[in-house]
């Protein structure tokens, strides 16, 4: 058995804005990674850093160009290495429904509550970057 994450949110953005800001390292570093790399083409490897410690790797699983972006852990923690998170987007008069998912987790541990809340507020700062322009630092983000 696995667990599985999911969250859905309104973003007034067109879905290109959303979906760069979820696929593009230069964006993922405004809301959510201290530093990334990758390029968001099929099997291509990202690294998602966050610390020494959290200094993490995965791979393009699926990508549609401003409809799809998921990402299957390769090198992480023991919770996240089964995992595939990913972001599907819907154009919403104005604005963009995004639909969030983190799948295959082993267990329903504490480690997976925490990162669903994490997500949930993460996803709430991507809004707030996208729609006000709003940067948390690195260090103050939850």
């Amino acid at each position: 058995m696995s667990y599985n994450i999911y969250h859905n949110l309104l973003i007034k953005a067109s879905s290109k804005e959303v979906f760069d800001a979820v696929s593009q390292p230069e964006h993922l570093d405004n809301w959510w990674t201290l530093k990334s790399s990758g390029k968001p083409e099929l099997n291509s490897e990202y690294n998602l850093n966050f610390t020494d410690t959290y200094n993490w790797f995965c791979k393009v699983s699926k990508v549609k160009e401003n409809e799809s972006f998921h990402l299957k852990m390769t090198d992480s923690d023991k919770d996240w290495n089964p995992t595939t998170f990913g972001f599907d987007l819907e154009v919403k008069e104005n604005a963009t429904y995004l639909k969030f998912s983190h799948k295959n987790w082993p267990e329903n541990n504490e480690h997976f509550k925490h990162s669903s809340f994490c997500w949930a507020m993460l996803l709430y700062d991507l809004k707030n970057y996208l729609e006000k322009g709003i940067i948390i630092p690195f260090e103050e983000r939850n």
